[in-house]
């Protein structure tokens, strides 16, 4: 049997996502009778061979011959049959890193010598790059909040590894760092490895990982880091339901080591170490065959999931992150003028995403009206900003006391008393007011 990776990987987003729709892909319209039996002999066999659980391999293997007897598997369409025995799989193990899915091309590429172009090594890579390795948004947030959002931690030897040196000094010049993995369905371990390295002495020993009989094998923080280290950076991490595996694997870090906090909800719970393997005519299996021990807390997260430090709200987890990261930069005594004002500035925008305010219809009539060269009009339920030779633009409001951001302004707020419209621009000690006409 061909081996197609060994490393932490959950089919991406969901732990369960096997158990999802999916459509027949060409080459596997149809299952025949033999093809079904050639492929559950070959699942069972990975089973007793393979699963972690040694203790477990009888009622799994039991299950999926006691449906094969009762004619659950017996059906063509290629799709609802790995569903079943995705099914199966959980229900006796509970283990989220089982399940079967049809996956054509992975088949084919497991299938293909592994250094030729069709096979695993460049299918792998490939899909690594399309997806620029899992690193697929960096931005500067207000208050030079260094934000990065991971969607799989995909790894490439002599590859990857660059891409998160160009990420790493971007965080470097922020005053805190958000890191996203909301949706992260997990990936390989080495690229959690050079990730949570930056943010650890070298050789700290991070998990120590168990596959039966063999020698445990360690994952420690690498020496040399191209970007150098981000050791102490203030530290926020994104998590949701739908966080799992590898980045599971981060997420546990950032607790167990106390590198940062933890905003979102608790994780799947997938902490097992799985292969995929090529199962004919065009199936793919995952199987765990490992479990890891993490260093600080001698177990791992299977079933019980990453828990946040705070919990929010879903939608609400990057507010909630840069309000602390915003209060937090805000209390350090070493901090420059002009960082603090741009953290309080920072901070009302957040506050009123988290805490919307809605103004009374009346009141913002109230506060219409000519300003200098200007006008504020009120029209389809707000305020508007006419200027001559500009684009119309809406203010929204940051508080009730009148406050309004400029839409696409970030710049440039308006406080309107209803007798002057006073103009606070970002970096200007005071305001500039305008008398209303």
């Amino acid at each position: 049997m061909f081996l197609l990776t060994h490393v932490w990987i959950l089919a991406a987003g969901l732990g369960c996502l096997s158990l999802l729709p999916q459509s027949p892909a060409p080459g596997l319209a149809h299952l025949s009778a033999s093809d079904r039996a050639a492929a559950l002999k070959a699942i069972q066999a990975a089973f007793q061979e393979r699963y972690v659980f040694p203790e477990m391999r009888p009622a799994i293997i039991e299950r999926l011959e006691q449906s094969r007897k009762d004619g659950r598997y017996d059906l063509d369409d290629p799709v609802i049959f790995a569903e079943r025995i995705t099914q199966d799989l959980e229900a006796v193990s509970h283990d989220l890193h089982l399940y079967l899915r049809t996956d054509p091309a992975a088949y084919a590429a497991a299938m293909a010598p592994p250094q030729s172009t069709e096979g695993m090594a460049a299918f792998r890579r490939h899909k690594a790059i399309r997806e620029h390795h899992g690193l697929s948004e960096l931005k500067v947030l207000p208050g030079n909040l260094r934000y990065l959002k991971i969607t799989g931690f995909k790894w490439v030897q002599d590859e990857t590894g660059s891409i998160y040196d160009e990420a790493m000094r971007f965080l470097k010049d922020g005053d805190a760092v958000i890191i996203d993995l909301r949706g992260n369905g997990g990936g390989s371990s080495a690229a959690v490895r050079y990730l949570v390295s930056h943010f650890l002495d070298e050789d700290v020993l991070e998990m120590t990982f168990h596959q039966g009989s063999e020698i445990p094998k360690q994952s420690r923080t690498l020496d040399h880091l191209p970007a150098g280290r981000l050791k102490g950076m203030p530290l926020w991490v994104l998590i949701d339901r739908y966080v799992a595996s590898a980045a599971e694997s981060f997420a546990y870090d950032v607790a167990q080591f106390k590198l940062g906090e933890l905003v979102g909800s608790p994780t799947i719970g997938a902490a097992n170490n799985n292969e995929l393997l090529p199962i004919a005519p065009s199936f793919i299996l995952s199987l765990s065959f490992g479990r890891p021990v993490h260093a600080v807390s001698q177990t791992n997260w299977e079933g019980v999931g990453v828990k946040p430090a705070i919990q929010t709200l879903p939608g609400q987890e990057l507010d909630v992150a840069q309000s602390r990261a915003l209060a937090f930069l805000a209390k350090n005594p070493a901090a420059m003028p002009e960082a603090l004002a741009d953290y309080a500035w920072a901070k009302v925008a957040v506050e009123a995403r988290l805490h919307p305010v809605a103004l009374d219809p009346a009141q913002l009539k109230a506060l219409s009206g000519q300003y200098g060269n200007g006008e504020i009009a009120y029209r389809e339920g707000s305020l508007w900003w006419d200027r001559s030779k500009r684009p119309s633009v809406r203010l929204l409001p940051l508080t009730e006391e009148s406050l309004f951001a400029v839409e696409h302004l970030d710049i440039l707020r308006l406080r309107l008393t209803g007798k002057t419209m006073e103009q606070l621009w970002m970096g200007e000690p005071a305001p500039r007011v305008i008398p209303k006409k």
